[in-house]
């Protein structure tokens, strides 16, 4: 599935370009009890959206309005105003469950790179993508995957121990005492964030797509979503080990069991002869995971899937899936291609919509960025307008 982008096209300030966005900013920011508190929501947006390159506060209120004080305001706004960003981003997932066909919920990781020690969260980390430890903060997202793309529809930020114990920095960066912001896994922070989509929305319960392959806690991620009932789908290090062997009530026979783990990705040897058009043949093997879960612990062993792909050419693709679904190996496929719209996703969100930019130091005010930068993306993907000069949103008065 492509994820589409429009140009960045300016052009003069008309009444009808900025129709659209305020309908929008009603629907989803229209709680905020001040007036001026929603102003400047619309003006961050328009800001967002409009603004070329690095999006300062000063250049987004540069971009809405020429008042000398604008900057100060979205800074405060963002930083200081004291509003819930919770039905900002309940408000935005029925908005956009209305305007797309839901495929998936998928799982966003955001490295942001910062320098000093000062900003909420901020600690020593190795980044995958960068192949190297960086000073950052990092932000766990999940996606409603559509039909036109995913939309973001919430954020953590991890906080390791020393943001969550240590008393002082939590009243200096204005962490609360909630069991949102303990410290946590990224595991754990994809746990909470399925449980509060579930609390905002009552659509059709979705497949979870996520990748854990770059670290240890795809099991907890697995055994997690199993408890709480969840279809999902977990990339997983190719080394991982698990019990070959299990029974799934659709695969019409039982794999017999060896009670000695192996690596997942030695199972997964013999094409089970489903292809698909792009020359892709999964292979696919049962499994259960190893450890102390089982009747024992009160707690049943459940049988999953795990699969790969191969090209036409045999070559083995990197990542490993483990799935408690029961759909064609073809159809599993076409959903882990929604991870990789995810993580385009994340990277067009903070080259083009400002994610990397949060000039603040606090909790609130990080998820006050995030939450806002997440509704100009579902903006730009499902506003449905006819026009790309439309992505141009006009300047706002002061």
């Amino acid at each position: 599935m492509a994820v589409h982008s429009r140009p960045y096209i300016s052009r003069p300030q008309t009444p009808g370009d900025l129709a659209p966005l305020g309908s929008f900013v009603e629907e989803v920011f229209g709680y905020l009890p001040r007036a001026d508190q929603r102003r400047w929501a619309h003006a961050y947006l328009a800001g967002l959206l409009s603004t070329q390159g690095k999006k300062t506060v000063r250049r987004l209120a540069a971009a809405v309005t020429p008042s000398p004080t604008a900057s100060q305001s979205l800074y405060q706004f963002v930083n200081s105003s004291p509003w819930d960003w919770g039905p900002a981003l309940r408000h935005l997932a029925h908005w956009s469950l209305r305007r797309s066909t839901p495929r998936a919920w998928t799982v966003g990781t955001a490295v942001v790179p910062k320098r000093g020690d000062r900003s909420v969260g901020v600690h020593r980390r190795f980044d995958p993508a960068s192949g190297r430890t960086v000073n950052c903060q990092v932000g766990v997202g999940i996606f409603l995957s559509t039909d036109s793309g995913p939309v973001p529809l919430g954020w953590r930020i991890l906080l390791p121990a020393r943001w969550s114990d240590d008393p002082d920095l939590r009243e200096r960066t204005r962490i609360p005492r909630t069991s949102m912001v303990s410290e946590r896994s990224p595991s754990g922070q994809v746990l909470d964030l399925v449980h509060t989509l579930h609390a905002r929305t009552t659509a059709t319960p979705l497949p979870v797509v996520a990748d854990m392959s770059d670290g240890a806690e795809a099991v907890s991620l697995i055994r997690g979503l199993g408890r709480i009932g969840c279809d999902f789908i977990v990339a997983v290090p190719g080394t991982l080990p698990v019990v070959p062997g299990g029974h799934l009530r659709s695969e019409g026979a039982s794999v017999p069991r060896t009670l000695a783990p192996v690596p997942v990705q030695r199972l997964l040897q013999t094409p089970d002869g489903y292809g698909d058009a792009r020359g892709q043949r999964p292979h696919v093997a049962l499994l259960q995971l190893p450890g102390h879960a089982g009747p024992a612990a009160g707690e049943p062993q459940h049988t999953y899937r795990a699969f790969t792909e191969h090209d036409a050419a045999e070559r083995p693709h990197d990542r490993v899936w483990i799935t408690n679904l029961t759909h064609r190996p073809e159809h599993l496929l076409t959903l882990t291609g929604l991870q990789s719209c995810t993580t385009t996703a994340v990277r067009t969100l903070e080259s083009d919509f400002g994610l990397r930019d949060f000039e603040g130091r606090s909790f609130p005010g990080w998820h006050h960025h995030m939450t806002l930068v997440s509704a100009a993306y579902g903006f730009d993907r499902l506003a449905g307008w006819s026009h790309p000069q439309l992505r141009f949103v006009g300047r706002l008065s002061a």
